[in-house]
């Protein structure tokens, strides 16, 4: 998830880490069970006057399942769910609006399950985890090629 968002004019910072569980600190090996309540989440610092609370939403969408409550492709688990975790009440007001834009949109026929949630703490995943698709490019790649997520954008985002 980090990137289509890095490197995008008006992004800071893009952090791979982990909230909504309630172990404090918690580590991959804790979050990857799906035992520890946390999802597995992006940090996005941006600047408000060169990349809108909009913007993010409308990029965000469309690099996931917003039907499957299981996971994300070829991960499974609670701890790959989709949701928005929004620190302000017009910033879940506009995630509302837009998921709400996607089940009007018809684009798709199950319902969409992504939650939107009030910002927990968020914790730092391990070095390792940040700017994968950088350090680690073969290994993305790979794994993005064997997780169907692009054939899925493809047949239902891109239409």
């Amino acid at each position: 998830m980090v990137q289509p968002f890095d490197e995008q004019p008006g992004i800071e910072d893009v952090l791979s880490g982990y909230s909504g569980g309630e172990i404090n600190h918690p580590t991959y090996e804790q979050v990857k069970t799906g035992e520890s309540g946390h999802y597995e989440v992006v940090q996005i610092t941006y600047d408000p006057e060169q990349f809108s609370y909009e913007k993010l939403l409308s990029l965000y969408w469309p690099q996931i399942d917003p039907t499957d409550d299981g996971g994300q492709f070829q991960d499974r688990g609670s701890q790959y769910r989709t949701a928005i975790f929004y620190y302000t009440e017009k910033q879940r007001e506009l995630a509302l609006k837009s998921k709400k834009e996607i089940e009007e949109s018809g684009r798709f026929n199950k319902p969409i399950v992504t939650k939107i949630l009030p910002a927990k703490e968020f914790y730092l995943a391990e070095e390792k985890h940040q700017k994968f698709y950088k350090t680690h490019k073969e290994e993305y790649k790979q794994d993005r090629k064997q997780s169907g997520r692009d054939e899925f954008i493809e047949a239902n985002w891109k239409k």
